[in-house]
């Protein structure tokens, strides 16, 4: 597989696997000091056992995040615009000999739904989701197209999609070319597996069954002109240490050759799938506590990044991932097409697991539940696209975000938000505790900040939506 080394990455997993507590101390105050970590300090860190010295990894990690992040945590919905699929992938819902589910591709009337639906719940970014296959008469990139499109296109009231980010398959340069003009933000695509063997053993057949054209899709995506990418692996396949470093590996290419690395960083386990019988009984499970210590170690290994964290997870591991580096969280998520006009994700009567979706997910709250949840434990929801649209993304976006000065203007933004949702959707409780929170951060503000954010707040008492900094 192009870009990873699976020599070096073994040697480096046997080279570390002995405890020096002076190596570990280093690479801690190195990485509080926002610089990346090499390939051999982050196998350093993935191979700690000792209790106290994973603590010591934690609290560095929730200083990298505040440091750079401060507070704020972005939130999202992905909306599944089609589960046609040609590939066979032995984990996958979606898989193409999954006779078990409703195969279905929405129409721009069916995604209009869909989007009136999660904006009149308060959602702003969307991550548009879709298998391998396109409805009959249009190639994989009209449709991707037309969907942002509509999306786009769509308004309830004085609300509106801010940004649509895209997970789809690997394009040709041409059609990332095409897709970068529907106005997307993140283009996001996920490795799977770094590891080549499992790869192929995984994906048995369809063009994902390649796993040099995935792994470079990021490439073509950037000579089209999308600076913002996503990537990520699906932890359970293979050995999540080895996982790790290959993904870290993948970020040293994307550096190297681009000067520029992830906007995002995704880290999904394996959740069971209807007709995925390999989902059920992951080969490499990573435990609850090594998944907390791969949050953490990739907080410190690449601090500019942000990290989601999907509603595969649950509702307690989600809240305690927020302070080991988690800085993106999805909110009311279904993951089968057409399953926000029915919440129920139900389809001709079939049961949710039946009902065409791609995993079962973990965290089943809605998005005021979320924000609530975000509130009391010191977060500040956001719901900001600034950066997209101030063209802060790529390498404008890194130039701030490496030494965290990104974070005065995702506080701001994330503030101005949170308000925008309070007055419009949440409930006097959910009000009240926000409001509360708004008026603690307005005062750890500089004057000339607060002065602004006054002006701000009186556009959105006046009406006035989407103004940002």
């Amino acid at each position: 597989m192009k870009y990873i080394n699976e020599e070096r990455i073994n040697n480096l997993l046997a080279d570390t696997a002995k405890f020096d507590s002076r190596k570990l101390d280093a690479i801690l105050e190195k990485a509080k000091s926002l610089q990346r970590l090499t390939l051999e300090e982050s196998a350093v860190l993935l191979s700690v056992k000792d209790p106290e010295y994973i603590q010591k990894i934690f609290k560095a990690a929730s200083f990298v995040k505040d440091t750079i992040y401060g507070r704020r945590v972005v939130l999202f919905a992905p909306l599944y615009i089609s589960n046609l699929c040609v590939n066979k992938c032995q984990y996958c819902g979606f898989k193409s000999d999954n006779s078990g589910i409703k195969r279905k591709a929405l129409t721009a009337a069916e995604i209009t739904q869909q989007i009136q639906w999660l904006l009149k719940r308060g959602h702003k970014r969307i991550l548009a989701v879709c298998g391998e296959a396109a409805p009959a008469g249009l190639s994989n990139i009209d449709y991707y197209v037309q969907a942002v499109k509509t999306i786009y296109s769509i308004q309830v009231g004085k609300h509106r999609i801010k940004r649509v980010n895209v997970n789809c398959a690997p394009l040709s340069v041409a059609d990332f070319k095409k897709l970068k003009a529907s106005g997307i933000g993140t283009f996001q695509i996920f490795q799977e597996t770094y590891h080549d063997q499992t790869y192929r053993a995984m994906h048995v057949s369809g063009p994902k069954s390649d796993p040099d054209n995935r792994i470079t899709a990021p490439d073509r995506a950037f000579e089209a002109g999308i600076d913002d990418i996503g990537i990520g692996p699906l932890y359970g396949l293979y050995d999540w240490r080895f996982e790790t470093l290959g993904l870290l590996s993948h970020i040293e290419h994307m550096e190297q050759e681009f000067k520029v690395g992830p906007h995002t960083i995704s880290v999904p386990r394996i959740e069971p799938a209807e007709g995925a019988e390999l989902s059920f009984n992951p080969p490499y499970k990573i435990s609850d506590e090594d998944f907390k210590k791969v949050v953490a170690v990739l907080r410190l290994s690449v601090p500019y990044t942000g990290i989601i964290m999907s509603t595969r997870e649950s509702a307690l591991m989600r809240d305690a991932l927020l302070s080991l580096g988690v800085s993106q969280v999805s909110a009311e998520s279904s993951t089968s097409p057409g399953g926000y006009s029915d919440k129920r994700e139900v389809n001709a009567g079939l049961p949710a697991e039946k009902a065409g979706s791609q995993f079962s997910l973990g965290d089943n709250r809605t998005i005021e539940e979320v924000v609530a949840s975000l509130i009391s434990h010191g977060y500040i929801p956001s719901f900001c696209a600034a950066c997209y649209r101030k063209e802060r993304t790529g390498k404008a976006f890194m130039k701030l975000a490496k030494p965290g000065t990104i974070k005065g203007k995702c506080s701001m933004n994330a503030l101005i938000t949170l308000k925008e949702y309070l007055d419009d959707f949440a409930s006097t409780p959910v009000k009240d505790a926000g409001y509360k929170m708004i008026a603690h951060y307005f005062k750890q503000l500089e004057p000339a900040e607060q002065e602004m954010l006054k002006l701000f707040f009186a556009h959105v008492d006046s009406g006035l939506r989407d103004e940002y900094v």
